[in-house]
């Protein structure tokens, strides 16, 4: 229950509460910096796989990533894979309109890239896509659009919109839990945090009575999970196959990023390539 005693008191709290979450997140991307360019000075060059395979994108903070990526695949074996198997055993339609719903709410950063882009007719259909399944689809967990031709749907996201524009990757990173990045695209995702995000901004910084911030929260984690799920063949071949699985998940993202970034048909040779970019940050 919520009690409104001054309108303009929980105004200031709210944003109160926005400005120490952004402080934090600063810190956050401070330290982190600095634990990098540690990391770099004690790089050990170990491993010249790693560095022979994505030519122009430098691993900078290689023994940093290798560090982080360990961790990361620890939480994927303790939690987020046994999660994934689990979400498996629900009955098909109901991760088909799970994985329907979580890909309309990606059009709401799909859309303004694909204005900043120069794409005006996709941005037009991917528009009426998002308003056809939030309401015919019922909040986008069933797809009428696709059965009337509004189809031509491609994830598109901040990096991607950098990328277009001509700025260069930086240096490859791995994020804690969010896996494979670069500094350019985890740059670009703090536009979710400063206003980029319709989604983000009526459930975390916005008093809503309908949505909250467990709801985005909730949607993140469940892209994750619903992506996991998809790829739970694809990333044990991988690991079992590869000489240096670091190398190998590394190789494979940067080239699904170009292949984005290019809009090119090819298929990148390992996992649901529709999927691969949910590990960003976006």
């Amino acid at each position: 229950m919520r009690f409104y005693h001054s309108k303009n008191s929980f105004t200031l709290i709210k944003d109160t509460i926005y400005n120490l979450r952004m402080k934090k997140l600063f810190i956050y991307i401070i330290i982190s910096t600095f634990i990098c360019l540690s990391s770099f000075a004690g790089s050990d060059g170990k491993n010249d796989l790693s560095k022979k395979n994505n030519g122009e994108v430098k691993d900078c903070f290689e023994t940093f990533n290798r560090g982080v990526f360990a961790i990361n695949q620890t939480i994927d074996t303790l939690i987020i894979e046994p999660i994934a198997k689990g979400y498996r055993y629900l009955p098909s339609p109901i991760r088909t309109g799970t994985s329907n719903a979580l890909n309309n709410i990606s059009l709401v950063v799909t859309v303004p890239n694909n204005l900043l882009q120069g794409d005006i007719g996709l941005a037009g259909k991917n528009s009426a896509r998002f308003v056809v399944n939030s309401t015919v689809g019922i909040l986008g967990f069933f797809d009428p659009a696709s059965k009337i031709g509004l189809n031509d749907y491609e994830k598109e996201d901040w990096g991607q919109t950098l990328g277009k524009w001509g700025v260069g990757e930086g240096c490859y990173i791995v994020l804690p839990i969010l896996g494979p990045s670069t500094l350019r695209d985890a740059s670009a995702s703090l536009i979710n945090y400063s206003g980029g995000n319709a989604w983000y901004n009526i459930t975390v910084r916005e008093d809503t009575h309908y949505v909250s911030d467990f709801d985005y929260y909730a949607s993140r984690g469940m892209t994750g999970v619903d992506f996991r799920a998809k790829n739970i063949e694809s990333f044990d071949n991988l690991e079992k196959n590869s000489i240096d699985f670091y190398a190998s998940v590394k190789s494979l993202y940067l080239q699904d990023r170009k292949r984005k970034i290019l809009n090119s048909d090819e298929i990148t040779d390992t996992l649901n390539d529709s999927d691969w970019e949910e590990i960003e940050t976006n």
